[in-house]
């Protein structure tokens, strides 16, 4: 008999469903005290993550959702390499 692997699931941190972890994107602090886009979803360090969607990191940077969840005080240049890289990787 074959199982069906379980496909982990995240919540995003600006609307707040929850979706495959595939499918959202994962954004790290890592152990250096770096934040970056996470393609992969392997790199070690603290995660969070958002939709594709630029509306939902507008609400987790409003909110100071990302800030919380990473526990980092995140700068306004960082907010902007993460919005790049979000159109980059094909976001909404």
């Amino acid at each position: 008999m074959n199982k069906i692997k379980k496909q982990p699931t995240r919540t995003c941190l600006g609307c707040g469903g929850a979706f495959d972890k595939k499918s959202l994107v994962r954004i790290v602090r890592t152990p250096e005290g770096e934040v970056l886009v996470d393609p992969t979803g392997k790199r070690s360090g603290r995660g969070a993550y958002v939709c594709r969607d630029k509306a939902c990191l507008e609400k987790a940077i409003k909110g100071k959702r990302l800030q919380r969840s990473l526990e980092k005080e995140i700068g306004p240049e960082i907010y902007e390499q993460l919005r790049e890289s979000m159109e980059v990787q094909g976001g909404p």
